[in-house]
């Protein structure tokens, strides 16, 4: 009676002790659903805010161009492009302070372009390529 006292008491003490196998596949298998849920839900979000990232770099620098045109008189060329906002051009008398931080690449990593004059009559274009980095297309952001 006293041995079978101590082998419950044995067993009972290296059960406690940690984790089945049978828990552990268990755990992995309510992880592995709960990321097949959950992660497609959050890949769409980068790129959304990729693109919200470009449509507001895109502002800023249409306000600095508007800026350097005030105090110009005129808006920066092709040759002199965005750098033209950050460092004073040789023939811009009004130019007052950089109009902007740094010049900055879209969130791909690719320059924005900027185009004197631009097409349908505008002034100017400036614009991203977008997720493919190619020109044309639907994904170039304006």
């Amino acid at each position: 009676m006293i041995l079978r006292e101590r082998r419950k008491l044995a067993l009972g003490r290296h059960r406690s002790g940690g984790f089945t196998l049978i828990e552990l596949l268990l755990v992995m298998v309510i992880l592995a659903i709960l990321a097949a849920v959950v992660v497609p839900k959050f890949t769409g979000r980068t790129e959304q805010a990729k693109i919200s990232a470009a449509k507001t770099d895109i502002s800023n620098l249409n306000l600095a161009i508007s800026t350097f045109e005030t105090d110009n008189g005129r808006i920066p060329t092709n040759e002199e492009g965005l750098t033209a906002l950050l460092e004073k051009p040789a023939n811009a008398d009004g130019w007052k302070t950089p109009y902007v931080d740094k010049v900055p690449v879209d969130p791909w990593g690719h320059a924005y372009i900027y185009r004197v004059p631009g097409i349908n009559g505008k002034a100017y274009d400036l614009f991203c390529m977008g997720p493919d980095g190619r020109e044309g297309g639907d994904d170039d952001i304006r």
